[in-house]
């Protein structure tokens, strides 16, 4: 093979190589915008209250859904508790026994307020009380806080979820989570017919929890192995880019 043919052979595999390193830049950088780069879901969610830990529990009522987040370091007792009464399925059937437009929607202790029989473990779970935890955070529209009696440190599976602004229940209640969906169906809830006995604002009809489940935006998100990815794929382009200019231009 002539001196000339081999040039020519070497520019060409020179060619193929650049072109297939450019198709491997873009290759990457289409990985990384399509299927890693930061979304506007994950912006979203960190834009929440940083108290909020990131489980989810999202409540199926008759009416629609409500999901609502954890304080787990404001009242870290009060929230074991009830998430375990979630994972146990212990606020299926049961109901919201209180609805007082502009201050609360009140879920019944579920050993009274299910339709549903109670096994032995759920049972045994619910009949617990919970120390008091009270804190700093306010009782404004959206926020959980437990249900009790006199005894502060009575409250059990009882729980409001506040349609307005409380400030007279600040420290005397233990605050424990906040809706982070499901703002319109408490508006909904607020428009139902009412009764009152006694003190209670109650609805005309059962609003019923169909079903609970629960998950955790951390594991949906993988947000940290993204980041860790994304650097990666990042160096990667860079190195490919470095060795195109040096041995192929």
């Amino acid at each position: 093979m002539s001196k000339k043919t081999m040039l020519l052979v070497n520019r060409k595999r020179g060619v193929m190589i650049a072109a297939v390193a450019s198709l491997t830049l873009i290759s990457l950088f289409a990985f990384f915008f399509f299927f890693i780069a930061p979304s506007s879901s994950s912006s979203s969610s960190s834009s929440l209250d940083p108290l909020l830990g990131s489980a989810r529990v999202v409540f199926q009522t008759n009416y629609g859904d409500i999901e609502f987040s954890f304080y787990p370091n404001v009242a870290p007792k009060t929230v074991d508790h009830i998430f375990k009464l979630v994972r146990l399925g212990c606020y299926n059937t049961n109901h919201f026994f209180r609805v007082d437009k502009g201050f609360v929607a009140q879920v019944a202790d579920v050993v009274g307020g299910r339709t549903a029989p109670m096994n032995d473990e759920q049972r045994e779970e619910a009949e617990k009380t919970v120390v008091g935890e009270f804190s700093e955070v306010k009782h404004v529209r959206g926020i959980l806080s437990m249900g009790r009696y006199d005894d502060p440190n009575s409250a059990s599976s009882s729980f409001s979820i506040l349609l307005g602004d409380a400030p007279h229940l600040d420290g005397k209640y233990a605050v424990f989570s906040k809706v982070t969906q499901g703002d319109e169906t408490l508006r909904k809830l607020e428009e139902l017919p009412t009764r009152r006995e006694g003190i209670f604002v109650m609805p005309v009809e059962r609003i019923t929890i169909l079903s609970s489940y629960y998950y955790d935006t951390k594991m949906q998100s993988c947000e940290e192995e993204k980041a860790v990815l994304r650097k990666k794929i990042a160096a990667s382009a860079i190195e490919v880019e470095r060795w195109r200019i040096k041995c192929f231009t």
